[in-house]
């Protein structure tokens, strides 16, 4: 049976608005305050720099002009993948071997924070460790191990190739030649994650209002940030608005597009059916280009997310396009329910490298983890921190990262894109 979402309010319709733990609705900012730090935007981004702010002692606001995770953070698949949208090796062809050097040291390091926050302040979000790269190909087997091999250059030795005869111990399937295990990988509850996280905010005297859209920023020694109803006068401001950036930072916000992927939940399954399809209750994700990722949930959903839509659109029906990937990977779901359905945007950037920089000295930003941003929001949001902190070395280093504008800026940039997709698309289909 579906959980009721109306007690809930301005959370889109999914699985995990309609689950989360933590229901209290913050106040609206109201009048004049001052901050070490205010943070615009309450996701992963924006409260994993203010937790590592106040866990240094700083006085911090955030203003979210939703609800605490109510973009990608609360949204996505729910999946701890390690790295990046791009691979260490098309980092060091790209910009030196140096910076894939460094950026490798940091690469395992969102995960490592997720886990330790989970432990540190007993954070209940279905934590569950182990993931599964699925490969349909020959030739994505041979990209998988070479992807492993350049993954332990870096230290990750949690790596193990699958053959297709060990592939139903992750998951019951006739779909896939082959893949990879991660066993630093894993799944949580994204939107309880983000909450566990804001109440640890909270518990170290930062503080979080909602429903608080910023409407401009005042430049300066010590700069404004203001709403409809108050204002926050900080030393610094860090904008962590991602795909649902207000329109107030065009120099930020036009490095990237908004992207949405749809994701599903089945009714909850008979215990010993969702262990049969997926036995180790890893999560998975296959190798295409667009890609299908699943799971299990803690109350034996399956969990199914896929499709995607450049510009932030939808189809008109979210599970049209999701519902036959899964059917195709687990056919006897065929008379199987589907509760809840939903959308959500992420940030794309042309490089597929998240986007960090400075607005000025004491405005600073991050964004475009591109797919890959429950671990790398907790990275660059700990980075983002650090930099206020004064330890700028590792915030530098991302910032030097170039970020390209998108051919033909905002008319051509979606149908631009969705060529490249579809040519990416047909390599997939045809194995080429």
């Amino acid at each position: 049976m579906a959980f009721k979402t109306s007690d809930n309010p301005r959370h889109t319709d999914s699985w995990y608005a309609a689950s989360a733990k933590d229901r209290r609705i913050r106040p609206h900012l109201e009048g004049e305050l001052e901050a070490d730090v205010c943070v615009i935007g309450a996701g992963f981004t924006g409260i994993s720099a203010a937790l590592e702010l106040a866990e240094r002692g700083y006085s911090v606001v955030v203003l979210e002009a939703e609800r605490i995770g109510f973009g990608a953070s609360g949204r996505n698949g729910g999946q701890i993948v390690n790295g990046y949208s791009r691979d260490l090796e098309t980092i060091a062809a790209r910009y030196g071997r140096d910076k894939a050097v460094k950026l490798g040291e940091m690469s395992l390091e969102g995960g490592e924070i997720i886990r330790g926050r989970v432990i540190k302040y007993g954070i209940d979000c279905d934590l569950v460790h182990g993931g599964f790269f699925a490969a349909f190909t020959e030739k994505q087997i041979r990209e998988m191990e070479a992807h492993k091999a350049h993954w332990e250059e870096h230290g990750h030795t949690g790596l193990d190739m699958i053959s297709k005869a060990d592939v139903g111990k992750y998951v019951k399937t006739d779909r896939y030649a082959g893949g990879m295990i991660d066993r630093l990988g894993g799944h949580i509850h994204p939107l309880n994650l983000v909450l566990g996280e804001a109440v640890a905010v909270e518990s170290l005297n930062g503080r979080i209002f909602e429903g608080s859209r910023v409407t401009g920023v005042d430049a300066g020694e010590k700069p404004i940030v203001r709403t409809d109803r108050g204002s926050v006068r900080a030393s610094y401001v860090l904008v962590c608005g991602n795909a649902y950036l207000a329109p107030q930072f065009p120099e930020i916000s036009g490095g990237m597009m908004p992207v949405s992927s749809q994701v599903m939940a089945t009714e909850p399954l008979e215990p010993t059916l969702i262990e049969r399809l997926l036995p180790a209750n890893y999560c998975v994700e296959d190798a295409n280009y667009i890609l299908d990722y699943y799971r299990r949930t803690s109350d034996n959903r399956l969990l199914y997310g896929g499709g995607i839509g450049y510009g932030g659109n939808d189809p008109k029906d979210l599970t049209s396009v999701i519902r036959p990937n899964m059917l195709k990977t687990f056919p006897q779901l065929t008379d199987v329910k589907i509760d809840y359905a939903w959308s959500g945007n992420f940030a794309l950037t042309l490089t597929r490298i998240p986007h960090m920089g400075r607005v000025s000295d004491k405005i600073y930003f991050s964004h475009g983890d591109s797919g890959h941003g429950v671990t790398t929001t907790h990275l660059l949001g700990k980075i983002l921190g650090e930099a206020v902190a004064g330890h700028a070395e590792r915030f530098d280093i991302w910032a030097s990262l170039p970020n390209l504008p998108f051919p033909g800026g905002r008319t051509f940039r979606v149908p631009l894109t969705v060529l490249g997709a579809w040519w990416y698309g047909l390599r997939d289909r045809f194995g080429f």
